[in-house]
């Protein structure tokens, strides 16, 4: 199964739509929070996660609560231009099908933080798509930027290991 999600150019196929599909999601769900009347706030989402860790069966776990409380909350501007843009451009990277790995990887972070915020939603239903294609790895951006993009860092990476130059210059004695 997993040498066929990684090198069938049938499960390529299958993991563009797939790719499709779950870009759209995000980019929609992004740029709804970008192109809205009033700036995106998650202040009221963080509070009322917090509110969901008191009771005898909280839905959102004390730990999460406390990292909202603690530090995302004192911090919502950082959220509140993260959430939208990483929405955003995981929906660019895997409709494109560029850095795709990499999209899917941060979407499914994002869907994790949703759902320890008590959000069910379509979360876990987009986090299991993203692992088919976290499990491809090139394969599921076979058919998009994936085939010039990766090649081409692969390349400068490999270049920049080999060379003999240091990677940060020591300042001069």
């Amino acid at each position: 199964m997993m040498n066929w999600l990684r090198s069938s150019k049938t499960a390529a196929v299958f993991l563009t739509l797939l790719r499709l599909y779950v870009g759209w999601k995000f980019l929609t769900a992004g740029w709804g929070k970008l192109s809205g009347g009033e700036p995106f706030d998650a202040s009221g989402f963080m509070k009322g996660a917090i509110a969901k860790t008191a009771g005898e069966r909280p839905a959102v776990q004390q730990w999460y609560g406390d990292f909202l409380q603690g530090l995302a909350l004192p911090n919502v501007d950082v959220f509140n231009f993260l959430v939208p843009w990483g929405e955003f451009l995981v929906g660019i990277g895997l409709i494109t099908g560029t850095l795709t790995t990499f999209a899917a990887f941060v979407g499914i972070f994002l869907n994790f933080n949703f759902l320890f915020a008590g959000a069910i939603s379509s979360n876990p239903n987009l986090i299991l798509m993203q692992f088919f294609l976290l499990a491809a790895g090139m394969n599921a951006g076979r058919f998009g930027g994936d085939y010039w993009v990766v090649p081409w860092l692969r390349k400068r990476t490999q270049a920049l290991f080999r060379s003999k130059k240091p990677l940060i210059k020591s300042p001069a004695a």
